[in-house]
């Protein structure tokens, strides 16, 4: 007796859904050259490591052949892919600095203004202890010298210098303008902990996780833009009131033992054409959370 297609095993909405968020992957994919047998290769590595650390088997090690019954990949490349050492993706070794100054920068009274927002910093201090963002570097680390910090950011979009030469901080949050090493990895990040939050909500594991939006069709450009707008001035007000809480706590949590938690707070605004249409058309015009 042939074996089921595991096509038509799988509940129709989460192939649907599965579909769905895979045509923006792919166009990616293809835009950056990276073919179906790439993708494959991928999958089924990356199928091989989730069977292997999610879902053990009680009281003995995972043989070749049980991962490869529970995941489809095939023994053979069950055995090639577990001999494989791959560390997964790190991140440039500069993102960790960036991140950290700039959740310093933002996050810190004597570097915002009175509505929170990051003021203009000289390269050195105009007075004893006055801000500077060569003392803002020195405050994080003295491995290296803030003029380097500073030609990255620049290169980066991350900042710029105003005409009295002042450093100004160009983006709140750190996903860099230009290169494609460090916006990969904020893609890969962020995107896994969107879906995983929402995998995990999906299969009722646990209390639930954030994850909520708010969607309208049928709207004109226009009106998108100003909802766009709208969206980054409170979804900023967002991202610095959780990174000035999670400033303090991580500060309180340094040296503890249990401190093995990791957080990431992240936001979106998507806006195009109406090209999903609702399962129900009574549902089109009205507002929804998810």
């Amino acid at each position: 007796m042939a074996d089921k297609d595991p096509i038509t095993t799988t509940p129709k909405p989460i192939l649907g859904a599965v579909k769905r968020l895979l045509r923006p992957l792919v166009r990616l994919l293809i835009t950056k050259g990276m073919g179906l047998p790439n993708l494959v290769e991928l999958l089924k590595e990356v199928y091989v490591e989730v069977a292997l650390s999610e879902f053990p088997t009680e009281g003995k090690k995972q043989s070749d052949s049980s991962v490869s019954i529970l995941t489809g990949v095939h023994r053979k490349d069950v055995k090639r892919l577990r001999s494989k050492k791959d560390k997964g993706p790190q991140a440039p070794r500069s993102l960790s600095l960036h991140a950290l100054l700039i959740s310093r920068w933002v996050g810190a009274k004597e570097t915002v203004d009175k509505k929170g927002r990051p003021i203009p910093l000289p390269r050195q201090a105009e007075s004893p202890g006055a801000p500077s963002f060569d003392s803002l570097v020195a405050g994080v680390s003295t491995d290296v010298r803030p003029r380097a910090v500073l030609d990255e950011w620049l290169r980066l979009g991350i900042a710029s210098l105003d005409k009295e030469e002042r450093v100004v901080l160009n983006q709140l949050a750190f996903v860099p303008q230009k290169g494609l090493e460090e916006k990969a990895f904020y893609f890969g990040r962020n995107i896994h902990d969107h879906v995983a939050a929402a995998s995990h909500n999906l299969l009722g594991e646990g209390n639930p996780q954030l994850e909520r939006s708010v969607h309208y069709s049928a709207l004109t450009p226009e009106s998108a833009a100003l909802l766009a707008e709208a969206a980054e001035r409170a979804g900023m007000e967002a991202l610095l009131d959780i990174n000035r809480k999670a400033l303090e706590l991580s500060a309180q949590d340094k040296g503890k033992e249990n401190a093995t938690r990791r957080i990431n707070f992240g936001l979106y605004f998507y806006k195009g054409a109406s090209s999903f249409k609702s399962l129900r058309p009574e549902d089109e015009s009205e507002d929804s959370e998810t």
